[in-house]
C-alpha cells in the first residue's frame, strides 16, 4: 500500500527564482480558494516566506473578495481587485506585482467548473503559459470516489500537474481517491487537508496514510499535532502540578482547550491506534463536540477561588454558575464529578507504585506486590507464581496451566477429530471430552435439584 501511495513524502518545491508560482486548479467547490489561504498561512508561519495571493476567478460571485478576506485573516497580502479584468490580465498583473514587491511565493487561485469542460482547460493552459508556475496543484475531494481518476487524468494531460492536494481527508472515506489519483497520474500527493480550520493541513506521508486506510491510527501525526499546540512552559507547569497530585478546575479547563485546539475528540480518536471502532461508535451516537464549549463556559462562570478549591461549590453556588454559563445544574454536577475522578487519579499516580494503580482498577495488587509492574508472568517459574498467588489470597489450583510453546502441534486440525479423540486440549484439566478452557478451572458441573 505504501508503494502504491509513493515510498517517500514529496514536499512543495521552492527551488526556483522568486516569486515561485503556485497554480491552484480543480473543479468548482473542491476548496481551491480556502486551500490557497491554508498553504499561504503555512508557508508564512513555518518557512518565513513572503507570500502574495491573487484570485483569477472572475466568474464566481465574491470569489476575489473571499480571497481578500482570507488574506486579512492570516496576515498575507492579496492582489488589489480591479473590476472588469480577465483572468489572463490578472495573472500578468500578479506576476509583475510579485517581482516588484519582492515576494518569495505567488499563489494563483483559478476558476473552477461544475464539470470538466474545454473552456476551463484552455483558460488554465493559457494562464500556465503566461505565469510559468513552478508548482501546479490539483485540489481534489477525498470523498470523490473513483471519478477522481478521470479528474486527475484530464488536468494532468492539459496542464501537467506537479502534485495533488487532498481535501476532506477527515471524512468517512478511507482514501480510495488518493490511491486512484496517485496510480493513474504517477504524480505525488503533497498535502492533506484534515479539517475546516485554516491550520488544519499536514504533509502527505504515505506510511501514515496507509496506517489510516487500514484503521491502524496515526500516532506520529498525533504527536506532531500535540507538539505544535502545546506550549512547553505550560506543559512543564502541568507536569510539576501532577507530581504534587494537584489538579484544579483551571487545569481541567486547560486540558479541554488543548483538546479543542487539536481538533476535538473525533480527530484525536482517528489518529490513535485501535480507536477507529470507538470513533465510529461516537459518530453513531451523535456525540456533540460542543460539550467542551459548554464545560469551558461552566468553568469560566466560577470565581478564581472556586476554580482553585472546588469544595466551595455548594448548591447555591452551583445554581449561580449554571445560570451564568447558560447550562443546567445537572451539567455543573456532571463536570464536578468528572473533575473529582480526574483529580483522584492524579493523586494516585503522583504517589507512584503499581499498588496505587491496581487499587484504582479494583485489583488485589494494591500494596501487596511492590515492583510487580516489572514482572512478566509468562517468564516466571511456576513455583514463583504459586507463592505469589498464595500471598495474594488466590488458590494456586485455579491458575491456568502454561500453554505449550508450539501450540500448533498440540491442537487437532478439525473439530471432528477433537470430538472423536476425547483427548483434551493441552493443560485444560478435568472433564472427559472438553476439559475446561484455560483459567476456567475444572469445567462446569450442573447441580442436581
Amino acid at each position: 500500500l505504501v508503494k502504491v501511495l509513493g515510498d517517500t513524502p514529496v514536499p512543495l518545491d521552492f527551488n526556483a527564482p522568486a516569486p515561485v508560482g503556485i497554480l491552484m486548479v480543480g473543479l468548482q467547490g473542491a476548496g481551491k480558494t480556502t486551500h490557497a489561504g491554508k498553504i499561504a498561512k503555512r508557508l508564512k508561519e513555518r518557512q518565513g516566506k513572503k507570500v502574495l495571493m491573487a484570485s483569477l476567478d472572475d466568474r464566481r460571485p465574491a470569489a476575489m473578495e473571499q480571497l481578500r478576506v482570507l488574506g486579512e485573516q492570516i496576515g498575507v497580502d492579496t492582489l488589489p481587485i480591479v473590476a472588469g479584468e480577465t483572468p489572463v490580465q490578472i495573472a500578468r498583473r500578479a506576476l509583475n506585482q510579485g517581482r516588484l514587491g519582492g515576494y518569495d511565493v505567488l499563489m494563483l487561485d483559478t476558476a473552477g467548473r461544475t464539470h470538466i469542460d474545454e473552456e476551463l482547460m484552455a483558460e488554465t493552459a493559457e494562464i500556465k503559459a503566461i505565469t510559468n508556475p513552478h508548482e501546479i496543484l490539483l485540489v481534489a475531494d477525498a470523498l470523490t470516489g473513483q471519478d477522481a481518476v478521470n479528474l486527475a487524468r484530464s488536468f494532468d494531460s492539459r496542464v501537467d500537474i506537479t502534485g495533488i492536494v487532498l481535501t476532506r481527508i477527515d471524512g468517512d472515506g478511507r482514501g480510495g481517491a488518493a490511491l486512484s489519483m496517485r496510480a493513474a497520474t504517477g504524480k505525488p500527493i503533497k498535502l492533506l487537508a484534515t479539517g475546516e480550520k485554516l491550520d488544519a493541513m499536514e504533509d502527505f506521508h504515505p506510511s501514515r496514510v496507509a496506517d489510516r486506510i487500514l484503521g491502524m491510527g496515526d500516532i506520529v501525526s498525533l504527536v506532531e499535532k500535540a507538539a505544535q499546540t502545546v506550549n512547553a512552559e505550560d506543559a512543564a507547569k502541568m507536569a510539576k502540578k501532577l507530581r504534587k497530585g494537584s489538579f484544579d478546575l483551571d487545569d481541567l479547563r486547560g486540558q479541554l482547550l488543548q483538546m479543542k485546539k487539536m481538533g476535538g475528540m473525533g480527530a484525536l480518536m482517528g489518529m490513535m491506534p485501535g480507536m477507529g471502532q470507538i470513533k465510529k461508535q461516537m459518530a453513531g451516537a451523535n456525540l456533540d463536540e460542543k460539550v467542551f464549549d459548554r464545560q469551558i463556559a461552566v468553568i469560566n462562570s466560577m470565581t478564581k477561588a472556586e476554580r482553585a478549591d472546588p469544595d466551595l461549590l455548594n448548591a447555591k453556588r452551583r445554581i449561580r454558575i449554571a445560570k451564568g454559563s447558560g447550562t443546567r445544574v445537572e451539567d455543573v454536577n456532571k463536570l464536578m464529578k468528572q473533575h473529582r475522578q480526574m483529580a483522584d487519579m492524579m493523586k494516585k499516580v503522583s504517589k507512584g507504585g503499581m499498588g496505587s494503580l491496581a487499587g484504582m482498577f479494583g485489583g488485589k495488587l494494591g500494596g501487596m506486590m511492590p515492583g510487580i509492574g516489572n514482572m512478566d508472568p509468562s517468564k516466571m517459574d511456576p513455583a514463583q507464581l504459586e507463592a505469589m498467588a498464595k500471598q495474594m489470597g488466590i488458590d494456586p489450583a485455579s491458575l491456568p496451566a502454561a500453554a505449550p510453546k508450539d501450540i500448533s502441534q498440540k491442537l487437532p486440525s478439525d473439530v471432528g477429530q477433537l470430538l472423536k479423540s476425547g483427548s483434551g486440549l493441552p493443560g485444560l484439566g478435568s472433564t472427559s471430552r472438553f476439559p475446561g478452557l484455560p483459567g476456567l478451572g475444572g469445567g462446569f458441573v450442573p447441580k442436581k435439584k
